[in-house]
């Protein structure tokens, strides 16, 4: 079976503007202030997640909705992304041996 869509194991794809997490996909809203309202309350919502129903994994998951309007977080993502890959292919470079 051929796809012709990257498939995205997790972030944002860029052209369906949908939260992807593994097969779990969310849209997210169309306009940038509803985006940054959602991203603010699940970091926020993390921030409780001491308590029964929150837990601290919204705040990644709110990070990453808010890279997506906020250029400050996105730089960030980037560069957890780039330093992820570099780490990964050394690890694994290193498992040849």
């Amino acid at each position: 079976m051929t796809n012709d869509r990257k498939e995205r194991h997790f972030g944002i794809d860029p052209q369906t503007h949908e939260l992807v997490l593994g097969k779990w996909r969310m849209n997210l809203p169309d306009s940038p202030v509803l985006r940054i309202l959602f991203g603010t309350l699940l970091v926020l919502g993390g921030l409780l997640g001491f308590l029964p129903v929150l837990g601290f994994w919204m705040i990644p998951l709110g990070l990453l909705v808010l890279s997506h309007d906020i250029p400050a977080i996105r730089r960030r993502r980037r560069k957890l992304a780039v330093w992820w890959a570099r780490w990964r292919g050394q690890q694994n470079s290193s498992d040849k041996s």
